[in-house]
């Protein structure tokens, strides 16, 4: 799965109740575009280029999977929804709120709809000021200056004047809280993208399964009763290695780590694919295991139907997952819910996302994120 798209994004608005305006927009953008990982002050900053009401101006940092030209679309739409209207004439012109795309990762792109890096951004206070609040390490790709370097240089000496802080959305959810979280579910159920959205938005170490490297996953597949002990006593080695060497590992600069899977996971799929005199023998290595490792402080299970699961792994295109029959993922399900239903010391939150995308729908991600921050206020 690729990366998220790091993209500033400018706001200004020098009609109505300004402040309003501002955080209606931050929202908007939040909740239906993307994740806001960062928002500047808000500046309080003369109009550039015509003679009008100051403006209020902000800047804000995005992730997304979106294009940009998708990211151009939504925003303009979103311009609309919050009572922009656009006139004929021409020039620059008063606006309720003006949402303009500064940078795109470290991107040139330029076409009849848009051009990034912003052309005037290095000429606008505006513009430069907000962007130095969002401390990050970017680089015109053009100009090949650093944020303050552009500062430096640039001409522009109007006065902009604090006026307050602003929320950032993301900031409520106290996930820092947490030394370890797991993501879990059953095959396709999105435990690898939620935990890699998770960890980029919210500066944490990802730990992923290695389910690519073992030899046995594709003959597993293919004479299920051949290669079922071998491939579950690969698995549990592999991923107590993995875990204990990455919760030993502490990384200085990441808040927590997030995993797509917890060990229990071994126990769970053995059962349904081990003959139960091999089960008994595994139990056992699995059970002196267990003992030895550390438990997630949140453990979330992603609820998805067999229908959707069925879906979701055809379209991920995985040559040997595409004989996988409905009964086997039934009884991976199954044996999860077991599991949790077990665990009276486990602080577990389940979430159904049979219907949501949360890769590509802004609305599904920002609900798991309510849904965490609910458990996490105890609602």
């Amino acid at each position: 799965m690729k990366k998220q798209h790091q993209v500033i994004l400018s706001i200004g608005t020098n009609q109505g109740n300004r402040l309003k305006n501002i955080v209606s927009c931050i929202d908007g953008l939040h909740n239906e575009i993307g994740t806001l990982i960062r928002v500047s002050k808000l500046y309080e900053t003369p109009s550039w280029g015509f003679e009008s009401e100051k403006f209020y101006n902000c800047a804000v940092v995005m992730h997304t999977h979106k294009t940009a030209h998708q990211l151009l679309d939504e925003c303009l739409l979103l311009e609309e929804a919050l009572g922009r209207m656009r006139s004929e004439a021409e020039g620059y012109q008063s606006r309720i709120i003006d949402i303009d795309v500064i940078a795109f990762d470290e991107e040139i792109i330029t076409s009849d709809k848009l051009q990034v890096p912003h052309p005037e951004m290095q000429n606008r206070l505006f513009v430069l000021l907000p962007m130095k609040d969002l401390n990050l390490d970017w680089r015109h790709p053009i100009l090949q200056m650093y944020l303050h370097e552009l500062l430096i240089i640039s001409e522009d000496k109007s006065n902009c004047t604090y006026i307050q802080n602003l929320d950032i959305p993301i900031a409520k959810l106290k996930l820092d809280h947490f030394n370890y979280i797991a993501i879990e579910g059953n095959i396709g159920a999105g435990k690898t993208t939620l935990t890699n959205k998770l960890a980029e938005d919210f500066n944490a170490k990802s730990v992923l399964e290695r389910f690519a490297d073992n030899p046995f996953l594709p003959k597993f597949y293919e004479d299920q009763s051949r290669y079922a002990f071998p491939l579950e006593m690969s698995f549990l080695a592999d991923r107590y290695q993995q875990i204990s060497d990455d919760l030993a590992q502490f990384d200085l600069f990441k808040d927590f780590i997030v995993a797509d899977y917890h060990i229990f996971k071994s126990l769970i799929f053995a059962k349904v694919t081990l003959a139960e005199d091999e089960f008994r023998l595994y139990k056992t290595m699995f059970d002196i295991i267990y003992k030895e490792m550390p438990k997630p402080d949140l453990y979330i299970y992603l609820y998805q139907s067999t229908e959707r699961l069925l879906i979701n792994i055809k379209e991920r295109g995985r040559s040997y997952e595409q004989e996988i029959p409905a009964a086997y993922l039934d009884k991976i399900n199954n044996g999860y819910l077991d599991y949790i239903k077990s665990q009276k010391n486990l602080n577990v939150l389940i979430i159904d996302v049979t219907d949501r995308d949360f890769q590509s729908n802004q609305e599904d991600y920002v609900f798991i994120l309510n849904e965490i921050q609910n458990k996490i206020s105890g609602q």
